[in-house]
């Protein structure tokens, strides 16, 4: 992708939008559509690092209800000709085809490559990667297998997205409370997966989100990991002018 002058690619990820409840999260939401919208005057794209919401499943005919001014947002974007890549996170990983179709959204279930410019890109949300995080390698097995998705299918939408809401908030991960302190550079699992990963290829930049952890860890002299943070917490967010990178915040809403 080449960036035109004066544009700029940015990047967010985990708002768990939805929890603890709807009415909880709806400032944080209008916070988040706020942002999307200043920074609509110069983005080049936009990428979506997963845990958009708290939870989601698509059935054949209904997703969950809620989330209007988001999904509103998004198509305004990409209607006005500004890409929008999502990355699947956690919470949001049964994804079937509604933000292709309904948004024009490609949504990516593992880490990708992308040039920006002439920076290469690792991109993803970063969870079960590395050699950490292995209770939910064990659990996404679980999630993803076609039969648990098609079982779930067969509760009636009231119970399943009701049942998948009150599962999701139960789970400590959501607002990051037991990932929220840097563990050093040797104990960060996703900070590993990017050293492994600079053994295969060369890399200028990855960029994951799940961590809940704003960070920006130089791996090489030509090499940073970058982690997004939150929007629960930190609203923190990733700019790349076509030359670097940075982690910038947005002002916390009252």
């Amino acid at each position: 992708m080449d960036i035109p002058s004066g544009k700029k690619i940015y990047f967010a990820s985990d708002n768990h939008l939805g929890a603890p409840t709807s009415k909880e999260s709806l400032p944080r939401e209008r916070h988040f559509v706020n942002w999307l919208g200043q920074i609509q005057k110069d983005a080049a794209a936009v990428f979506l690092l997963g845990d958009l919401f708290d939870f989601w499943f698509e059935y054949k005919y209904a997703v969950p209800k809620g989330f209007t001014r988001t999904l509103g947002k998004l198509a305004d974007l990409t209607d006005q000709g500004i890409p929008v890549y999502f990355f699947v996170g956690n919470h949001d990983l049964w994804m079937n085809g509604y933000f292709e179709e309904e948004l024009g959204i490609p949504v990516y279930h593992s880490p990708q490559e992308f040039q920006l410019n002439d920076r290469h890109f690792l991109i993803g949300h970063g969870d079960g990667l590395g050699p950490g995080d292995k209770g939910f390698k064990r659990m996404k097995k679980v999630f993803t297998n076609p039969l648990s998705k098609w079982l779930f299918r067969w509760l009636h939408p009231d119970i399943g997205i009701r049942m998948g809401q009150y599962f999701s908030v139960k789970n400590k991960l959501i607002s990051g409370d037991e990932q929220a302190e840097f563990q050093g550079e040797e104990n960060e699992w996703l900070v590993q997966y990017a050293r492994r990963k600079l053994q295969q290829k060369s890399y200028d930049y990855f960029v994951f989100g799940h961590r809940h952890l704003p960070l920006d860890i130089s791996l090489t002299p030509q090499s940073r990991y970058i982690n997004l943070g939150d929007w629960i917490r930190y609203f923190s967010y990733g700019v790349f002018d076509g030359k670097s990178m940075t982690l910038e915040y947005h002002k916390k809403p009252l």
